[in-house]
């Protein structure tokens, strides 16, 4: 199979929701991608590192601009192949990954074929498992295996934004919350120390926990502590000795993890205890400022900025210094859904927008 970069990106968005490339079987679509990143385009040094595929020009340019998007996506829900629907005059594509995100690299790959003279030098990639654990994201091997490709001024990813920038992102971490008691038979509750009524307290607080706002560049950050799993109980006759809730800790950029852990420690001190970090990954400032990012909001709009809210691999980026921003057809509300699509009118639009922006046409 071949798939063809001139032709409109929403021709191309349908022939790459038409390769089933689910995480960790991305071979067939890294092959494609590969092959026509080699023969369809010019100026370009095309390289392959697993099943992530890397592109990038060298024409001396002020400025190095990294697209970025990955190729896999979850599992398929009877939605690929691709189809065409029109919902009240708007024409529709609907199939997994028309949103996550292969909507986004088609305009990529499109743009690489088809702006002859950008103002930017340009580093394509297209990676694997973005969607599965973070150990096999194939950002995290080009970071290990080959750090000069991970270089750049301004880094744009092709997440799902309905076609306005999502600066940044937040961070997140989970930590588990255990209380513990004394075991003993409900018919003699006063023998024992019920956990899960020790548990009250840690809930009360979840329940009045006010969340921060925070402005950064313009970008209003809201924070959010939440219970997300809670479990305890040994028998329907047994007072438990031990209950657990898990929180899940959304925090904007200006915290590190440790800030943040440190802070989600405060929300439950002088209660009797324990705590576990269980997983963490710190957010990514906007960046808004840095002169790249500076061109683009130009193009796009200031009233077409936003801040991300949730974690993507613009952190990567912002943790190596390079301002990042997620950029990309696509309500994210509906990835992953079985009934996933995207106007096709966003895609030539995000297409448009950042052909202006990659040869300065709308400077």
């Amino acid at each position: 199979m071949t798939i063809d970069l001139r032709a409109d990106p929403i021709t191309l968005t349908a022939a790459l929701v038409d390769i089933p490339s689910v995480s960790q079987n991305e071979a067939v679509i890294a092959d494609i991608v590969e092959r026509a990143l080699r023969e369809q385009t010019t100026g370009f040094e095309v390289l392959r590192h697993g099943n992530v595929v890397l592109a990038r020009t060298d024409l001396g340019r002020p400025t190095r601009v990294i697209l970025a998007g990955h190729l896999d996506t979850v599992p398929i829900a009877d939605n690929v192949p691709s189809t065409f629907v029109d919902e009240a005059g708007e024409r529709q594509l609907y199939g997994c990954g028309t949103v996550d995100m292969k909507s986004g690299d088609a305009v990529f790959l499109h743009l690489a074929a088809t702006v002859a003279e950008p103002v930017h030098d340009l580093t394509l990639i297209f990676y694997d498992c973005e969607e599965i654990s973070a150990k096999y994201n194939g950002l995290n091997h080009i970071e290990r295996d080959l750090p000069d490709w991970l270089v750049g001024d301004l880094a744009i990813l092709g997440e799902p934004s309905g076609g306005v920038i999502e600066a940044g992102c937040q961070g997140t971490l989970r930590a588990r919350l255990t209380t513990k008691g004394v075991r003993a038979h409900s018919a003699r509750s006063w023998k024992g120390d019920n956990a899960i009524h020790r548990m009250a307290p840690v809930l009360q607080r979840l329940a009045e926990y006010k969340a921060r706002e925070v402005d950064i560049d313009g970008c209003i950050y809201r924070e959010g502590l939440s219970a997300v799993r809670i479990g305890g109980g040994v028998a329907g006759n047994v007072i438990p000795d031990e209950a657990e809730v898990d929180v899940n800790f959304r925090f904007a950029p200006d915290r590190s993890v440790a800030q943040a852990t440190e802070h989600v420690r405060e929300v439950f001190d002088g209660l009797e205890l324990d705590f576990e970090l269980t997983d963490a990954a710190a957010g990514a400032l906007p960046g808004l400022s840095a002169p790249a990012a500076k061109d683009l909001i130009t193009v796009v709009g200031a009233d077409s900025v936003r801040a991300k809210y949730g974690w993507t691999d613009v952190a990567r980026f912002a943790a190596r210094g390079i301002p990042a921003v997620n950029f990309g057809p696509g309500d994210p509300n509906l990835a992953h859904k079985r009934d996933e699509h995207v106007p096709v009118a966003q895609i030539g639009s995000v297409a448009e927008v950042l052909r202006g922006y990659l040869t300065g046409a709308s400077r």
